[in-house]
């Protein structure tokens, strides 16, 4: 029988030689119990009266939907209940939300949030999710949080992960020491790793892109995606959900592209909330993340809710968008 591990106690084996690891344990898990509570709802979805627009707009200027309401307010509320969180931003809110209590006197996490990846996708019950993304503060404690705790690259980020609600619901993440992958057993109430040590097959057999974007795209970047579709062994697949593209790409091989275009010069995936946690999974899956023309995990965001152009997946295909935006 192989061993039976549940995501606590792979916590707790990976940081156990680290004096303050339960205060990253502790966060992370607030995490988890939060994603237990969405998964439970989304299965319920047609039950419940989270179907369908809240009819309100969040700071993106996108419709949100009621699910992204529920499920901001469930993250928010479980991970202010940790001593160790100092603010949390999400996709949701258009400030940081900075808990400077006497609670918190000693919090030293930025925690980044999209708490429903895809969630106009819940009304035809295709697969949604949750990113999440992890820094330290640099300054001491005790003091103001500075723009230099929650302004930080990928590089400096210590776990980054996300939560895909489908068929079953896995939770996989990283903190720096390879990808491992969790399946929520309804039946337990657990996370048990089932895909340790995730890595991207070294063929890539999918390409997800927006083709309905193709006339508002530069020639370099058509020119890229219809070498990518030049290859006989890759095929379209495009669900519309990052986690769950992205999920698809690393266990069977593929590139996700969201390239710039003429309505959105500046992309339109978050780099805080989408293209830093993805990137840095991809990179210890032995993946790339690029925008184009630099590694997302060297850009320092001026905002928290910057944007940026994505293309992520195996290193080969993500690699070749670099030749035609050299030569543009």
């Amino acid at each position: 029988m192989s061993q039976i591990i549940n995501l606590t106690s792979h916590l707790l084996q990976q940081h156990k030689h680290e004096q303050n690891a339960h205060r990253l344990i502790d966060v992370i898990n607030r995490i988890m119990v939060a994603s237990k509570m969405l998964s439970r709802d989304i299965n319920r979805a047609g039950l419940l009266d989270i179907l369908g627009a809240a009819g309100t707009v969040n700071v993106q200027d996108e419709d949100q939907q009621k699910l992204d309401v529920q499920a901001n307010e469930i993250f928010i509320q479980l991970l202010k209940q940790s001593p160790y969180v100092a603010a949390i931003g999400t996709e949701e809110d258009p400030d940081l939300i900075v808990f400077d209590d006497v609670a918190h006197n000693r919090a030293e996490y930025i925690v980044y949030l999209d708490p429903v990846d895809g969630s106009s996708n819940i009304d035809v019950n295709v697969s949604v999710g949750t990113n999440f993304l992890l820094f330290k503060r640099k300054s001491l404690a005790n003091t103001r949080l500075k723009k230099e705790d929650y302004l930080q690259s990928g590089t400096e980020a210590v776990c980054a992960g996300y939560v895909v609600y489908g068929a079953s619901t896995m939770l996989v993440y990283t903190v720096g020491q390879g990808v491992d992958g969790f399946t929520l057993d309804a039946s337990l109430g657990e996370f048990m790793l089932s895909h340790p040590q995730m890595k991207f097959p070294k063929e890539c057999t999918i390409y997800s892109v927006n083709e309905g974007n193709y006339q508002l795209w530069s020639k370099e970047v058509q020119a890229y995606i219809e070498e990518i579709k030049a290859n006989p062994k890759t095929t379209a697949r495009y669900i519309g959900s990052l986690v769950a593209d992205f999920h698809r790409n690393l266990l069977k091989g593929g590139v996700f592209a969201y390239p710039p275009d003429t309505k959105k010069p500046q992309g339109k995936l978050r780099l805080l909330y989408e293209a830093i946690p993805f990137a840095l999974l991809a990179t210890q899956a032995g993946g790339a993340a690029t925008t184009g023309t630099k590694d997302i995990l060297s850009i320092k965001p001026s905002d928290i809710h910057e944007r940026t152009p994505l293309y992520i997946g195996t290193k080969k295909e993500v690699q070749l968008i670099g030749k035609y935006l050299s030569n543009s």
